[in-house]
């Protein structure tokens, strides 16, 4: 006798497949793993999921007993976004310094090394790269996640990194469409506008994008940015002109189209998450990505409510909601046969780890018409802090202070911020030689005016730059790392000793 499910059955199942929830805790809760029984296909892990390689696999072997073919995804680029690595920073550059160094060959070779690591654990999706061309040297939250400010660049590497992850078995995920660089405020706190004309952006944001799709990106992450010129209503995550119109349409594109958080205010508190939701699924997106701040299941069974409910009154077409949930499902079975033939194919075998190697070329070094002289003790690194973004997260360590105190023990490292910073600086290191760092000083004019004090009394100051480098060079040494990965202070830290 065979059994189908109720129609009822399949709504539900369908509004849990499309959803991309998180979690808390380091195991997964009884709650996600019922979920998974009755229908959902998707689980988001943050760096609150993680301890180590090792607590990760088991964490998604436990997911895959409930559902083999579950997608696994994380929010990992490397550089100064990293999960894996949260509590001590990345192990490969972020993508500033790639595009910095502007060698495919190496962007692919990083890329497939973390996709590696990443497969290894047992995670399958990854919502990166980020192809944003970093229009704007302003901009809040791209920054040195972007490869650069010039589109073909962007392109280039864009299509190397997606290529380079995907050929290790996880599906990349190329964000944030249409693109997020030209902006000055972060959506993570209210809603940008570009308001570049449609010639403009076809020139310039959405080059990437067609390269990623031309290298076979698996998914796409919508940007909540209000783009007037393509639709002056509604952001792209909520827009069918974008969404559908111009990615799918115009661009070709046919793989799965997914969400940035629903809880980042630009959406959450403009239209709620459960409205956003419906819209976003209405205009063609295929996965609800929230869990970032909401991670809990109260979340998800409002989602999925809000989801059926909308089929049921008319305002989400259930061949919508179909379409959107099978997509995500033929993402799954991807991932399982890409796994099994990344795993047994060979493993390009490197004399040295890919990102310090990768770091060390992203190094930008200006040395003073006097020859430097590395400290001949152990110096003061003051760090000067700006606050992070909510993306890369305050417990990601960023500096040089720890890599230079391995090479030069006793190095001490203070971190100063606002207009005494200077001054505080100078006070702390005492007689000791001054390692200057900053991260977007371009952006902070209390740093910029921070580090003239610290060069007008100390003018053997060295200057390490890990934001985007905008900084005149002065100082006895300045280093541009190009990004605040741990290899890029490391890097920075061997040439400051002298290496």
């Amino acid at each position: 006798m065979t059994t189908t499910a109720s129609p009822a059955d399949t709504l539900t199942r369908d509004a849990l497949a499309v959803l991309q929830p998180g979690f808390t805790g380091t195991t997964a809760p009884d709650w996600l793993l019922r979920r998974l029984g009755e229908g959902l296909a998707s689980v988001g892990l943050f760096g609150r999921n993680i301890a180590s390689p090792e607590q990760l696999a088991a964490l998604t072997a436990q997911l895959r007993v409930e559902r083999e073919d579950v997608l696994v995804a994380i929010d990992e680029e490397g550089g100064d976004v990293t999960r894996l690595e949260v509590r001590a920073g990345s192990s490969y550059p972020g993508n500033h310094a790639l595009g910095a160094v502007d060698d495919t060959a190496l962007t692919r070779e990083v890329a497939h090394a973390l996709g590696r690591r990443l497969a290894e654990c047992g995670v399958t999706f990854d919502w990166a790269p980020s192809a944003d061309i970093n229009s704007d040297p302003a901009n809040p939250v791209i920054g040195v996640r972007s490869f650069g400010a010039d589109a073909d660049l962007a392109a280039r590497h864009t299509a190397a990194y997606v290529t380079g992850l995907q050929s290790a078995g996880v599906a990349a995920c190329t964000k944030h469409f249409p693109g997020h660089g030209d902006t000055a405020v972060d959506s993570h706190h209210a809603l940008p506008r570009i308001d570049a004309d449609a010639d403009v952006l076809r020139s310039r944001e959405l080059v990437p994008f067609r390269a990623a799709i031309e290298a076979g990106t698996r998914a796409v992450m919508s940007a909540h940015i209000l783009v007037p010129a393509l639709d002056p209503d509604r952001p792209a995550t909520l827009s069918r002109r974008i969404l559908t119109g111009l990615l799918r349409e115009e661009l070709g594109y046919d793989g799965l189209i997914v969400t940035d958080g629903m809880e980042m205010n630009a959406i959450a508190g403009t239209y709620g998450i459960e409205r956003g939701s419906v819209l976003a699924l209405a205009a063609g997106a295929d996965a609800i990505c929230v869990g970032g701040g909401l991670a809990d299941e109260a979340t998800v069974l409002r989602l999925r409510d809000a989801l059926v409910a909308a089929v049921r009154s008319g305002d989400l077409p259930e061949e919508r909601l179909a379409d959107a949930a099978a997509r995500v499902r033929a993402l799954a079975s991807w991932t399982v046969s890409a796994r099994s033939g990344a795993a047994a194919a060979p493993v390009a075998a490197s004399g040295e780890d890919i990102g310090l190697v990768a770091a060390r070329r992203a190094l930008t070094v200006t040395r003073p018409e006097q020859p430097y002289e590395p400290p001949s003790e152990a110096p003061y690194v003051a760090a000067l802090t700006p606050v992070a973004n909510i993306a890369v997260g305050e417990e990601t360590p960023w500096g040089v202070g720890a890599e230079l105190g391995r090479l030069l023990p006793g190095t001490e490292t203070g971190g100063f911020s606002g207009e005494d910073a200077g001054a505080a600086a100078l006070a702390a290191a005492g007689r000791r030689r001054v390692v200057a760092v900053v991260r977007d000083e371009h952006r902070h004019p209390w740093m910029a005016r921070a580090l003239d004090t610290l060069l007008a009394a100390r003018p053997d100051t060295v200057v390490v730059e890990m934001g985007v480098p905008q900084a005149p060079p002065r100082g006895a040494l300045h280093i541009a790392t190009h990004g605040a990965a741990r290899v890029c202070g490391l890097a920075a830290a061997e040439v400051i000793a002298g290496g």
